[in-house]
């Protein structure tokens, strides 16, 4: 066989393998959606006597209900000093625990305060209340990375990583405040905690997270300023509560604002809250469905969607926008997981 002869083979040979690892990948399914719950509130509401039922009936742990119906990821929110010891260090450990058990993601969500922040309140944990923007800054970092250097000590590893809940308004005020084009102080909180993440899980996504995902006008004034100030993280976060009435028209918008996100700033999008009246589950589970639908049209983009506390018991704590009857079994919301 000449070398030229040689030569041809080997190219046609590397092309086969070429076209045959090409082949592969374009047959390779998209990654799967992440479908989660915030179950939060789950293990006071055993202490307090309350109980999950399949189906059947039989008294079941409601994390493994949960995967049972399709939730592979488990959202838990993060307090510094809070009453009772709820949302605590070693109550976030015993409930991801549950959900590494059950083979679930976890997603913790830092409220770097004692009780809720919100959009209309973000109030500094009362060990903290004095301290100056720098000191806060270090409070952050301890803060985040103690907690997960705890949870990781403990065999958990977590998986995405809130800096911040529902930040729209800033948090840690008055320092960490944002507002009309002020965002320095912010971000450096924020990047403090992406810092804190990733020297523990480097493998972490960092979300920022904002409410009425379906408001395109303040997710770009946000993330504009978090572009303009270097802010770091991985996924837009956005939350998501439409009604029976309007869920369509509030699902186009939020279908719309996600879309411009990832163009505008290059980030994926995750759904990180949403839920409707318990009592509206016909509605709740067309709501799902279609937000599922339209995460799945963006690709790798579209990471995933998690319903807020669906566990809960209606009217518990006040709250009546879960995913369980009286009785305590689930609805049909869950369903499209």
């Amino acid at each position: 066989m000449t070398m030229l002869s040689k030569t041809w083979r080997l190219r046609r040979w590397c092309l086969g393998l070429a076209t045959a690892a090409v082949g592969a990948l374009v047959a390779l399914p998209a990654a799967a959606l992440d479908k989660g719950a915030d179950v939060s509130w789950v293990s006071q509401e055993e202490a307090a006597g309350y109980s999950f039922y399949s189906a059947a009936g039989v008294k079941t742990d409601p994390f493994v209900l949960l995967k049972n119906l399709g939730v592979n990821t488990i959202r838990l929110r993060v307090w510094v000093n809070p009453s009772g010891g709820w949302c605590d260090g070693a109550d976030t450990l015993y409930k991801a625990k549950r959900a590494i058990a059950q083979g679930q993601k976890v997603m913790l969500t830092f409220h770097y305060s004692d009780s809720w922040a919100d959009p209309g309140k973000q109030t500094k944990p009362a060990a903290w209340s004095s301290h100056t923007l720098t000191q806060l800054q270090a409070d952050v970092y301890s803060h985040t990375q103690g907690i997960l250097s705890y949870l990781k000590n403990n065999g958990v590893t977590v998986s995405y990583v809130q800096v911040g809940n529902e930040i729209n308004s800033g948090m840690l005020w008055p320092e960490g405040r944002a507002s009309g084009s002020s965002f320095s102080g912010l971000v450096s909180l924020i990047n403090n905690g992406y810092t804190a993440t990733k020297a523990v899980f480097p493998s972490a996504k960092v979300v920022l997270h904002l409410a009425n995902g379906d408001n395109n006008t303040v997710f770009r004034w946000f993330f504009d300023g978090m572009k303009a100030n270097g802010a770091k993280y991985d996924v837009i976060g956005l939350s998501h509560y439409p009604t029976a009435s309007n869920w369509s028209s509030l699902n186009a918008q939020l279908s719309t604002n996600m879309a411009d996100m990832i163009a505008r700033y290059g980030k994926p999008v995750i759904v990180a809250e949403t839920g409707m009246d318990w009592q509206q589950a016909g509605a709740a589970k067309s709501m799902l469905a279609d937000v599922m639908t339209r995460l799945t049209a963006l690709g790798s983009n579209g990471l995933g969607v998690l319903y807020w506390e669906p566990q809960a018991y209606p009217g518990w704590q006040g709250y009546t926008w879960g995913a369980l009857n009286g009785s305590g079994y689930f609805t049909s919301a869950l369903d499209p997981f």
